[in-house]
C-alpha cells in the first residue's frame, strides 16, 4: 500500500472536510478527469478511478474513521478492499455519475454504452485529396418498446428487496464493513417481473444504422475520426459512447507514401539517361514534366516540391521524390547489338574517363588481391 497517495491528498480536503465538502471535491475531480473530457490524455481513466477510490472511503463514516486509525491497512486489508479494485470503467463511471443522469431508486446504476470501432479502407487518392463517405454499422439502441427499462410495455420494474435499489449490499466482518454488488439485481436496483418481447428485458436492441462521415485530406493509416455519441447506447439513461473510425489506405500501385512525401519509380533508357531528355511523370494532381540531364546514373532522386500531401493537422504540404531506374534494353535486335558493341570499342580506350565508377571499382578488386598475396 506505500504506493498510494493519500485519500484526502487526493480529494484536495482537509481532513476534516464535511460530507457535503468531500462529495463536492470528488464531484469536482471526477468531471475533471472524466475520459471523454481528456481523449488525449491517457492517465485520466487512472486519475478518475484513484478519485473514486478516496471518495468511496472518506464518504463512508466507518470507513473513514478506520483510515484516519490505520491508514490504507485500515480500509485495504486484502484486494481491492474498499477501493475500486478490478472493476471495470464502466461499474466505476455507473457508480459515480448515477446521480447525475437520472438513477431511480436512490442507486439504480447507470452505464455509458461502450465505444465502437470502424476500419474504414481508402485509396491514396481519397486519404490525400479528402472524401465523405457513408458507413454502416450495427449498435445496440434503446428499445422504443419498453423505452429502455427492459420492463413489458404498461409495466414497470420494481425495487430490489434484497438492496433495496441500490445496487449494491454492505457486509460486516468484525470492524470492517464490505460494500459488494447485489447477488439478486446484479447491480441495477431493479427487477424486471415482466420482460419487454421486443429486447427480452435488455432494454437494449440491435439496429443497424448509416453515417456520413466526412474524411479530412491528408489522413493516413493509423488516424482516426471520433464521432461522439454515435457508440452503442447507454443503459438506464446513460449516455451512449463514441464511435473511432479507423482509416487504412490500401497500397497505391505507384505511389508510396512516408510521412507527407511521396515517392516513385521512373524507369528511363539507356539513351535518355546518356543524353538527357524530358519525361512526363505523374502526380495525384496530374501530369508533369521532369528533365533528366544527361549522364544521368540509376537511382538518381529527383524532388517535385509541394507535389506531395497536406498534412491535416497543418503545416506545409509535402514534396514528390522520383527516383530513376535506368533500363537496360532487351530484345535487341543484330543492328542494334552491333550498334552497342561498337559503342563499347569506343569507349575502352578511355573507360577511366566513361564509367569512373566501374574503373575505381575495379581498382578496388585489383587492390584487395594484392594484399591477399602479400
Amino acid at each position: 500500500m506505500a504506493d498510494k497517495r493519500d485519500y484526502y491528498e487526493v480529494l484536495g480536503i482537509s481532513k476534516n472536510a464535511t460530507e457535503a465538502e468531500t462529495k463536492k471535491a470528488f464531484k469536482r475531480k471526477a468531471m475533471k478527469f472524466h475520459p471523454d473530457r481528456n481523449a488525449d490524455n491517457p492517465e485520466a481513466e487512472e486519475k478518475f478511478k484513484e478519485a473514486k477510490e478516496a471518495y468511496d472511503i472518506l464518504s463512508d463514516a466507518q470507513k473513514r474513521a478506520a483510515y484516519d486509525q490505520f491508514g490504507h491497512a485500515g480500509v485495504n486489508p486484502g484486494a481491492g478492499m474498499g477501493g475500486t479494485g478490478g472493476a471495470s470503467f464502466s461499474d466505476v463511471f455507473g457508480d459515480v455519475f448515477g446521480d447525475i443522469f437520472g438513477g431511480e431508486g436512490g442507486g439504480q446504476r447507470v452505464y455509458r454504452g461502450a465505444d465502437l470501432r470502424y476500419n474504414l479502407e481508402l485509396d491514396l487518392e481519397e486519404a490525400v485529396g479528402g472524401t465523405t463517405v457513408s458507413i454502416r454499422i450495427p449498435t445496440h439502441v434503446s428499445c422504443d418498446g419498453c423505452g429502455g427499462t427492459g420492463a413489458k410495455k404498461g409495466t414497470s420494474p420494481t425495487t430490489c428487496s434484497t438492496c433495496g435499489g441500490h445496487g449494491q449490499v454492505r457486509m460486516q466482518q468484525g470492524f470492517f464493513s464490505l460494500q459488494q454488488t447485489c447477488p439478486r439485481c446484479h447491480g441495477n436496483g431493479k427487477m424486471i417481473d415482466n420482460p419487454c418481447t421486443q429486447c427480452r428485458g435488455q432494454g437494449q436492441v440491435e439496429k443497424h444504422k448509416t453515417l456520413s462521415v466526412k474524411v479530412p485530406s491528408g489522413v493516413d493509416t493509423g488516424d482516426r475520426i471520433r464521432l461522439s455519441g454515435e457508440g452503442e447506447g447507454g443503459q438506464n439513461g446513460g449516455p451512449s459512447g463514441d464511435l473511432y473510425v479507423h482509416m487504412n489506405v490500401r497500397p497505391h500501385t505507384i505511389f508510396t507514401r512516408e510521412g507527407n512525401d511521396l515517392f516513385c519509380e521512373v524507369p528511363i533508357s539507356f539513351v535518355t539517361a546518356g543524353l538527357g531528355g524530358e519525361l512526363e511523370v505523374p502526380t495525384l494532381a496530374g501530369r508533369v514534366k521532369l528533365k533528366v540531364p544527361a549522364e544521368t546514373q540509376s537511382g538518381k532522386m529527383f524532388r517535385l516540391r509541394g507535389k506531395g500531401v497536406k498534412s491535416p493537422r497543418g503545416g506545409g504540404t509535402g514534396d514528390l521524390l522520383c527516383k530513376v531506374d535506368v533500363e537496360t534494353p532487351v530484345q535487341l535486335t543484330k543492328k542494334q547489338k552491333e550498334l552497342l558493341e561498337e559503342l563499347g570499342k569506343s569507349m575502352e580506350k578511355d573507360s577511366v574517363h566513361h564509367s569512373p565508377r566501374a574503373s575505381s571499382w575495379l581498382d578496388g578488386v585489383k587492390k584487395f588481391f594484392e594484399d591477399m598475396k602479400s
